[in-house]
């Protein structure tokens, strides 16, 4: 291309691959030459490997917003990132769904230890051997024998809504027209009883009690509040069949959250004839709310 000046060069608006760029250089003369450099030669210093959209560059695969850039799919915001699903906050990570704090986590709600959105229930006591017999007296003792766990709720450890179940059998034996007491209690706070049955004859039958309680207040006696609701079956010699009574009751007067419970039941006959037997063979005692 010959010498041309500046101003004799037409003036260009677009430019493609094979169009030419004219520049003027100034270095092999003082009035200066042109010369003509491809348009694709630009344009691959900008797109190229290092260029805003090449390899390295800003939305190139190793740029800011590039695969492996800080928004990319390794980058801290992507996938494998610090907030991506794999990272530390991503659904794979220490406090994601299945991370340590997550769902399925150690801590999570499947996890080795997992806090639960509703109470925990869990057996507390199981006699593991019968009951002292209670036979030929009239003495108020107690139908419960040694077991595993324990039937103690320690002070201020109750809340309210707390629920718990007991079921107690074993034999029975009474004489015609004798009377028979079962109580529930707590040291000498009564949770309920089934006052003085008149029995029938029974000769070494089956017996069971089934009793429900609930916390309904915390506090101090007159202001706690338990409801305790029981049946108490046993079957007869004349009919082969079972008979009973049953009983609910509220205790809002002497029942104490503030000090130590321990579960009791007793049995009391009316009078000591050697007929009058009765004594347990299972006692389950669960928390069931």
């Amino acid at each position: 291309m010959p010498d041309l000046p500046i101003s004799s060069l037409p003036a260009a608006t677009t430019g493609y691959a094979n169009s030419l760029l004219v520049i003027v250089n100034y270095t092999p003369i003082a009035s200066g030459r042109t010369e003509a450099v491809p348009f694709s030669a630009i344009t691959a210093s900008i797109a190229g490997t290092s260029g805003t959209n090449g390899t390295n560059g800003t939305s190139g695969t190793n740029g800011t917003s590039g695969s492996s850039g800080t928004s990319g799919s390794s980058g801290t915001s992507g996938s494998s990132g610090t907030s991506g699903s794999s990272g530390t906050s991503g659904s794979s990570g220490t406090s994601g769904s299945s991370g340590t704090n997550g769902t399925s986590g150690t801590s999570g709600s499947s996890g080795t230890s997992p806090v639960s959105l509703y109470p925990y229930v869990y057996g507390l006591f199981s006699q593991t051997g019968n009951s002292d017999t209670i036979s030929g007296t009239t003495s108020q003792l107690s139908l419960v024998g040694s077991g595993a766990g324990s039937l103690t709720i320690s002070a201020n450890t109750f809340s309210v809504g707390d629920s718990f179940q007991v079921k107690i059998s074993g034999h029975i034996s009474s004489k015609n027209n004798d009377t028979l007491t079962i109580r529930v209690k707590t040291g000498s706070v009564i949770l309920g009883t089934t006052n003085a049955i008149t029995m029938p004859t029974i000769t070494n039958k089956d017996f069971e009690l089934s009793i429900f309680f609930t916390i309904r207040a915390l506090g101090t006696a007159t202001n706690a509040s338990i409801v305790s609701q029981g049946t108490f079956l046993y079957l007869v010699d004349s009919s082969s069949k079972f008979e009973g009574v049953n009983f609910s009751t509220v205790n809002n007067t002497t029942f104490d959250t503030t000090v130590s419970n321990t579960l009791d039941i007793t049995a009391q006959y009316s009078s000591s004839d050697a007929g009058n037997v009765i004594f347990s063979e299972l006692l389950i005692l669960n928390k069931i709310y």
